[in-house]
């Protein structure tokens, strides 16, 4: 993942008091941006890198990236083995600091309790993250559909309910430069993988109001999902409802799982 130059304001966005503006570059710490680029350059794809690889990921010199993988090792975040490196388990303390301190976990979690007993599935949140949709929040009911389906997992958002309804909350143009910028891989037989395609798809999640995906990241994983929204009406996260294909066909797990999750929807848009 390559360290981004922070962008400063322009005209539109000062005269737009509602548009995000861009802190100046004097206030952030280049260090602390790069350090933290160079945590995230390590992925399920590339769980170990050399100084090198690090370096080419983060568009830094190598002796630039040598010194902070130096000072992440002596820190604790990163081990080396000869020429190799890789992240250790004191990573995981910057997700868990999310978990344990941010409000919409915390809210959310105990309405998926409720709502995954009720229906006796697996239910979970996520919000976007760049290409992804991250798990805030899950529980299973004695159901072990996915391995996804846990906090602190990724997945792509483009064969995902949950990523689906997040993305139908965006404006269309930058709904549009997303899905130009994805490889859409097949991951089964039925994931779409044509934009158009997936445009219509996203497209007919903001007209109904919920998102259905029929086994298009897993084999045998159906889900249904709904945009979790405050009192302002802003989409926040997404919840869903997952089940397996072999118990559940598409018709059932709409019949079944919506009424439930609109309710679960409308009583979290009070307290969101």
């Amino acid at each position: 993942m390559n360290a981004r130059e922070p962008q400063l304001p322009d005209d539109d966005q000062a005269a737009d008091p509602a548009a995000p503006v861009a802190p100046n570059k004097r206030d952030l710490i280049a260090g602390l941006e790069k350090g933290l680029a160079v945590i995230e350059a390590f992925d399920q794809d590339r769980p170990r890198l050399t100084i090198s690889e690090v370096a080419a990921r983060c568009s830094l010199t190598r002796a630039a990236a040598r010194r902070y993988l130096i000072t992440l090792e002596y820190l604790g975040y990163v081990n080396s083995d000869r020429k190799m490196y890789a992240l250790t388990p004191k990573v995981l303390r910057m997700g868990q600091s999310y978990m344990h301190s941010a409000r919409l976990p915390r809210i959310v979690q105990p309405e998926l309790h409720k709502l995954a007993y009720a229906l006796k599935e697996a239910s979970s949140a996520g919000v976007l993250d760049g290409n992804d949709v991250i798990c805030i929040a899950a529980t299973s009911a004695g159901r072990v559909v996915s391995s996804t389906l846990q906090p602190g997992t990724r997945v792509p958002a483009y064969c995902t309910a949950n990523g689906r309804v997040l993305l139908s909350a965006l404006p269309q143009a930058e709904v549009d430069t997303w899905i130009a910028r994805q490889t859409l891989e097949p991951l089964t037989p039925n994931t779409v993988t044509l934009p158009e395609r997936l445009r219509l798809e996203i497209a007919r999640t903001r007209s109904q109001g919920y998102a259905t995906v029929d086994q298009e990241l897993e084999l045998g994983l159906r889900t249904i999902s709904v945009p979790l929204k405050n009192h302002r009406g802003e989409v926040l996260a997404a919840m869903n409802v997952s089940v397996h294909a072999a118990r559940v066909t598409m018709d059932q797990l709409v019949e079944g799982s919506l009424p439930a999750l609109l309710h679960a929807q409308a009583s979290l848009r009070t307290v969101l």
